[in-house]
């Protein structure tokens, strides 16, 4: 004959009285409902709970100083500061690509509610590796891999991967990495994907001094191949070759190259700006070189080119190296492009200068770099923001400037964004003190500006609705 157990005692919480309860044995049946009606009220509570209480949003550090911007949302990436930004949207989502600076990899943002970004994904890449540069065109994402130097922590003793890794998109928060290009020498920098058959890199391609311009068609990602290369004579060293009297510096393609139907327009670094014929994609010629250094700095005297064909524009800007300004003059400009032929600087953009009360008078007294570094561009992705009349540039330790181009004669400063002085140290950049370091700036079709830095997070901000004039 079976018998049942002996009842246990049952724990309630008597709210009432502040104390706990035994119910005995003989109350059993009536103890076990009661006791069901408390887990079911618990779980409502923690389901609405949840419900009305969802994840945090990372705080927004405080100390920030803007004229005309508002801050949206702020994310600390995990603890990751990221670099190179660009943008998805698919039927439900917003998503943010980001390389970063110091550890290598990428990762997935959901910024769809900008005030509550999230990081949905984050993809390791190689060691000792730079993964900084990303863009991405018909549902096929390009990531760069370059050797990483050691002033920014690489390791020369230690190998390295370098090149492109080509990822399908399919899937958007799991890309799948479905090809990889090398170089034979030290990767890619700030490559182009405008979408159809070609990317467009800025390589270290083996044998050569700096990084050149090559053409790689993937069509079939698997089987990446090379169509053309086009460098500043003097660059081939394995071939002997020697500057022309007129190259100063060490010339590099710093990219990304901007493709304007058969133009391509490259940053050359020292070289200036120049712009290729490619209406032959296996043999690009050159239509003009316009210098820059001197009277600006050598080493990147044109960083970026942002082309404005209605306008017959071009905003170009150099990279500030030097701490603390040991260095010539870096600049802002815009050129009248024409006559691709005869480009001509028309004007410049002002030097930022710190606001009122300020905890320095001249930005070149903060610590870090000053100077321009990275536009809004990647035009070619319809989810961000077309040019228009308004150019945002990261200026390092000046953070976010914004300038009104609608007349490009006379560029004028309508909005800017300082972050306050990072807390923590990262990585070993900027060597002679942590300051503010603003990296790269990208704006999506909503109108929201992400904004990376050195030693901080993500900021998502919004330019305020400017008078007109």
């Amino acid at each position: 004959m079976s018998q049942s157990p002996p009842a246990k005692n049952l724990v309630i919480f008597s709210r009432k009285q502040h104390s706990i309860q035994l119910l005995k044995p003989e109350t059993t049946v009536i103890s076990k409902r009661l006791m069901q009606l408390v887990l079911n009220c618990g779980y409502l509570f923690l389901a609405g709970f949840l419900l009305s209480n969802p994840a945090v949003a990372d705080p927004i550090p405080k100390g920030a100083i803007s004229q005309n911007i508002d801050v949206i949302g702020y994310s600390n990436l995990n603890e990751r500061p990221g670099f190179k930004i660009t943008v998805k949207k698919t039927p439900d989502q917003w998503l943010l690509y980001l390389g970063h600076f110091w550890e290598p990899g990428w990762s997935i943002l959901d910024v769809t509610k900008p005030a509550d970004p999230k990081v949905v994904k984050f993809i390791p890449g190689p060691k000792n590796t730079w993964t900084l540069q990303v863009d991405l065109a018909d549902n096929k994402l390009i990531t760069a891999l370059e050797k990483k130097p050691e002033a920014w922590g690489g390791d020369a003793t230690q190998g390295n991967d370098e090149g492109v890794l080509i990822w399908d998109l399919k899937d958007p928060v799991n890309p799948q990495q479905v090809g990889q290009y090398r170089t034979g020498g030290s990767g890619t920098h700030r490559d182009a994907y405008q979408g159809g058959r070609y990317m467009h890199l800025a390589a270290g391609m083996s044998g050569y001094d700096g990084n050149i311009y090559v053409v790689v068609d993937i069509s079939d990602p698997a089987k990446p191949v090379e169509v053309s290369r086009w460098w500043i004579p003097g660059q081939n060293k394995a071939q002997g070759e020697k500057f022309a009297a007129d190259i100063p510096g060490k010339p590099s393609l710093h990219g990304p190259p901007v493709i304007k139907g058969n133009i391509a327009f490259l940053s050359y670094g020292s070289a200036g700006m120049v712009t290729l014929d490619i209406s032959d994609i296996t043999k690009p010629k050159l239509i003009s070189r316009l210098g820059f250094s001197p009277p600006f700095l050598n080493d990147i005297g044109v960083h970026t080119i942002v082309p404005d064909m209605d306008k017959k524009v071009a905003y170009v800007n150099s990279e500030a190296i030097q701490n603390q300004c040991k260095e010539a003059l870096n600049q802002v400009s815009v050129v009248d492009i024409s006559n691709l032929e005869k480009p001509q600087l028309i004007s410049m953009f002002p030097l930022p200068v710190p606001p009122k009360g300020y905890f320095a008078t001249d930005f070149c007294k903060v610590g870090g770099r000053f100077g321009p570094h990275n536009q809004n561009q990647l035009f070619h992705n319809p989810d961000v923001k077309p040019l228009g009349d308004l150019v945002y540039i990261t200026y390092f330790n000046a953070g976010l400037r914004v300038f009104d181009v609608s007349n490009p004669r006379q560029p004028i400063e309508v909005g800017y964004f300082l972050p306050p002085q990072p807390k923590k140290r990262y990585g070993p950049v900027p060597a002679d003190r942590l300051a503010l370091q603003t990296e790269d700036v990208l704006v999506d079709a909503r109108g929201y500006a992400y904004v990376t830095n050195k030693n901080q997070g993500l900021w998502i901000l919004r330019l305020k609705e400017l008078p007109k004039p």
